[in-house]
């Protein structure tokens, strides 16, 4: 957008906080609900599977059986990852760098245009140099009263050394305790070379956890109900 039609209204550092605050209590809440689901299940399979097991003592299908608890149980710990969830997000088409002496205005119309909280910096050779985000223009130009054309990123930004990242290797549990841990809320994904391909928002860690609980939950009612493949039977 150009600069005549562009304007940036952020909200206020109250405002932040309280938004941030209504995140980390729906996070909490959303770990309760699928930690309760997970154990109803786990006990509601505990207990098909020991009338399964004193049934089929005398079955001829017990070994399929057993065939078939193994494979579930390979389903079940199946690990998502942070490239799994990365590929789901709709940004992914998204460069998410941006060079460390441009101004805080062109970062700002990136977060803009892209719907986007944050972008990896990089200095003249291309090198990681750290991250800038929503966040340190509210905190470190809005209410300090600079300006975002007069300020260069790398005056506001968060230096590489103090840089958290993640593997696109990462499960996202090990991306959510990252997030948590440092109080972020968006995590870049670098390669084995150094390379950013791609960044994660606490949402997507949100999205891709409650999928994979859903999915264990599924796959264990199946199994304590006898339906689908693990059984032979519907």
């Amino acid at each position: 957008p150009s600069s005549s039609s562009f304007t940036w209204r952020p909200a206020s550092l109250l405002q932040r906080r309280r938004r941030n605050d209504s995140l980390s209590l729906s996070i909490t809440n959303l770990r309760y609900q699928v930690t309760t689901m997970f154990s109803v299940a786990l006990r509601q399979c505990a207990r098909s599977a020991a009338v399964r097991s004193s049934i089929s003592r005398a079955s001829p299908r017990v070994f399929a059986n057993a065939s078939a608890i193994r494979s579930m149980s390979t389903t079940v710990e199946e690990e998502v990852l942070a490239s799994d969830a990365f590929k789901k997000s709709c940004y992914v088409a998204i460069d998410f760098t941006i060079a460390e002496d441009a101004t805080v205005y062109d970062a700002v119309q990136r977060f803009s245009a892209y719907d986007i909280g944050a972008l990896v910096t990089t200095d003249t050779d291309g090198s990681i140099a750290g991250v800038v985000s929503e966040r340190d223009y509210v905190t470190k130009i809005a209410l300090l009263g600079k300006t975002s054309k007069d300020t260069k990123i790398s005056e506001i930004s968060t230096k590489s050394a103090n840089l958290i990242t993640a593997s696109p290797k990462d499960s996202i549990e090990i991306c959510m305790g990252k997030m948590l841990s440092r109080d972020i809320r968006h995590l870049p994904l670098l390669d084995d070379d150094g390379k950013v391909v791609g960044m994660l928002s606490i949402k997507d860690l949100v999205k891709a956890l409650v999928a994979e609980k859903e999915k264990t939950i599924q796959v264990l009612s199946d199994f304590a109900l006898g339906k689908g493949g693990h059984f032979g039977s519907e």
